[in-house]
């Protein structure tokens, strides 16, 4: 039988706390999921905002200015050859009289259609082929991994040129040689990422629930990669951009009369004593294509990592 003493001390142990004890106790944090936390951590990254919203504005212009200017990209008027920026020609005409502002959001339209297919193919053979490899390991990953390795010796250049040689220069032969050799970067990290989730409890989980292994790739090892996924992409579309341009300068890639950033930066070269306006906004457009993807790119490897949620 308790003392009145004992009795005492035992309500005082137990008496209800007062509510400003427990306030500072109270959770302040939101509950938000995985991709409203990276998105809440992205809005943070202003430099991050500001190529997204760049990026975003060069790509309305480059599919509206196309259909609302009053030039096309290949009439040719001689009497308008080469004048300056004016009210008419924002970025004034070429040798041919054909309007700078037309051409430069034509190509890049091309420059971005080029990008944003090399990552759907990353996306599509990249992801599925490194998915599949890293799932059954043993033998069949060593297989594919010594066919990465014969298609990544062969140089991109050198099957660009003898494509180029087959079927002609052009986007066609710019994007089929970025599919014979573009995705094996991105099946190369998937693996490495897939190896690490194939051993988690979840994977497990689906196996003995019976779940086939292509359907344990696709529904549970590619959505908990999707973060390093997204973020290779946003790299590798200014890489895809960067490669066409650089093929066009040499003459490889999208001819004229068709523009690309390319040909257009290869034109202005030649004419940067005599006519600088024709290089300087080509150059301006290209570098901030590649500027804000890069800029994307790095505040989405950061919102997108685990570590940093808070």
């Amino acid at each position: 039988m308790q003392t009145p003493n004992n009795a005492t001390e035992n309500s005082y142990k137990f008496a209800p706390v007062a509510k400003e004890a427990l306030a500072g106790e109270r959770i302040v944090r939101p509950s938000l999921n995985y991709w409203q936390d990276a998105w809440r951590r992205l809005k943070k990254n202003r430099l991050a905002m500001a190529g997204l919203i760049i990026l975003v504005a060069l790509i309305v212009l480059a599919i509206i200015v196309p259909f609302v200017s009053s030039y096309d990209y290949q009439t040719q008027d001689l009497k308008i050859k080469n004048i300056s920026p004016n009210a008419q020609h924002w970025f004034g005409t070429d040798d041919f009289g054909r309007d700078i502002w037309t051409r430069v959001w034509w190509g890049t339209r091309i420059s971005l259609f080029i990008g944003i297919v090399a990552a759907l193919i990353d996306l599509v053979v990249g992801v599925i082929y490194g998915g599949i490899s890293a799932y059954y390991g043993g033998k069949v990953d060593e297989v594919m991994q010594r066919a990465i390795e014969i298609v990544y010796a062969i140089p991109f250049l050198l099957i660009a040129i003898l494509l180029i040689m087959v079927i002609g220069s052009g986007i066609s032969s710019i994007i089929l040689a970025m599919a014979i050799t573009g995705w094996v970067p991105m099946a190369r990290l998937v693996r490495g990422q897939m190896l690490t989730l194939k051993e988690q409890e979840f994977v497990l989980a689906s196996r003995t629930l019976g779940a086939s292994p292509m359907r344990i790739i696709l529904r549970s090892l590619i959505p908990n990669a999707l973060g390093i996924i997204i973020v290779q992409i946003t790299f590798v579309v200014p890489s895809a951009i960067f490669t066409e341009a650089f093929l066009s300068f040499i003459g490889l890639g999208v001819k004229p009369p068709l523009a690309s950033l390319g040909n257009l930066l290869s034109d202005g070269a030649n004419y940067i004593r005599l006519y600088p306006h024709r290089l300087i906004f080509p150059t301006i457009i290209f570098s901030l294509i590649l500027l804000s993807f890069n800029l994307l790119g790095d505040g989405l490897r950061d919102a997108l990592d685990p570590k940093m949620r808070k």
